[in-house]
């Protein structure tokens, strides 16, 4: 057998043996990019007009920096390949046009492009616009919820969930009552500091209904990954019917009241239209209709809810709660099974 005909069979195992492994990798890596690209978490599936200037301006700035990128590669590639044919004069002009030039023009372009979109990514609501108000306080690691009435006055408290009517401006006074925290929905817009002392405004539109998870965006504290927070985008009647219904409330489990009462949960706990009134810690008022526990860190069941009253210290370190591991078990699933139907 010839040498050309041994070279011409052993070329496909070659390419055999070095690109399989190479295909599972790449479409492993394919499938991990495409997958965080929706979601109730993600910037680029947007729900909102704010969130889709957000995402508009992520896909210019990409585009335009792998013109950079591509323009910059190629020429160093092509005054490599050539580098004995051009004059010192020809390469230097090289480089200042495709190394300095050109990417300036580019960069002072987008720059001008996300100016010229800022206002439409942090829109302005007037004072006199009527608008759903809503205050978040971020605290050491859940979120204090208050809406507004038109006067700014509080209607009704809650924690670590909010709920928006679809098609709606919604207008947020932002603040924080320990450390810097940060408000950020990645589906409705772009994040917000909250900063101790000073209020910042923050208005969101969702553009359909849904649940969409929010974070704290600026580190906080050893809990602060486990500070999320849900906001619910639900039609205007809807919405409505909720407020209303809010405004009053009334436990049925009169025997878990008791428990919850006599243990001193109410001194930090508030639950409307009963003796609980502390505010120290969250409202619990329709603990019952909350998607999840302790800022999205577990699920919202009477087990999990018996769990972090026991030792909410070892499921989020560094909350202010104490501990009720020492109560009888009983008194525990009491009180969870009275919170977990709290309507």
């Amino acid at each position: 057998m010839t040498d050309e005909r041994l070279t011409d069979r052993c070329r496909p195992t070659r390419n055999r043996r070095f690109s399989a492994p190479l295909c599972p990798i790449a479409l492993l890596l394919a499938t991990c990019l495409v997958s965080s690209c929706s979601g109730n978490h993600s910037t680029l599936d947007p729900a909102g007009p704010e969130a889709a200037k957000v995402a508009q301006l992520f896909y210019v700035m990409l585009v335009g920096g792998a013109v950079i990128w591509i323009g910059l590669v190629s020429a160093l590639i092509y005054s490599a390949r050539k580098k004995h044919q051009h004059s010192e004069q020809t390469a230097g002009r090289v480089i200042l046009w495709c190394g300095a030039i050109i990417p300036t023009v580019i960069l002072c372009a987008l720059l001008s492009y996300g100016m010229w979109l800022m206002p439409a990514i942090r829109p302005w609501v007037p004072d006199d616009q009527q608008v759903r108000r809503v205050e978040v306080t971020g605290e050491q690691f859940w979120w204090r919820v208050r809406y507004l009435d038109e006067a700014g006055s509080v209607v009704f408290e809650t924690a670590n969930e909010v709920r928006i009517p679809v098609g709606q401006p919604t207008h947020f006074s932002l603040k924080a009552a320990d450390v810097i925290h940060s408000f950020w929905v990645p589906s409705l817009g772009g994040k917000m500091d909250m900063i101790p002392g000073r209020t910042n405004p923050l208005t969101l539109t969702a553009d359909r209904e849904g649940t969409y998870r929010g974070v704290c965006a600026e580190f906080c504290g050893e809990s602060h990954a486990l500070m999320a927070f849900t906001v619910r985008a639900v039609a205007p009647a809807e919405h409505e019917a909720w407020l209303a219904e809010r405004r009053t409330s009334d436990p049925q489990d009169a025997e878990g009241l008791a428990v919850f009462l006599n243990n001193g949960c109410g001194a930090c706990h508030a639950i409307s239209g009963t003796a609980a009134s502390g505010r120290i810690g969250p409202d619990l008022t329709a603990f019952g209709e909350r998607g999840t526990l302790a800022a999205g860190t577990l699920p919202h069941t009477a087990e999990d809810i018996a769990r972090f009253v026991a030792h909410p210290g070892r499921i989020k370190p560094g909350v202010k709660m104490p501990h009720f591991g020492m109560l009888p078990e009983h008194d525990i699933k009491k009180i969870a099974a009275f919170l977990k139907e709290l309507r």
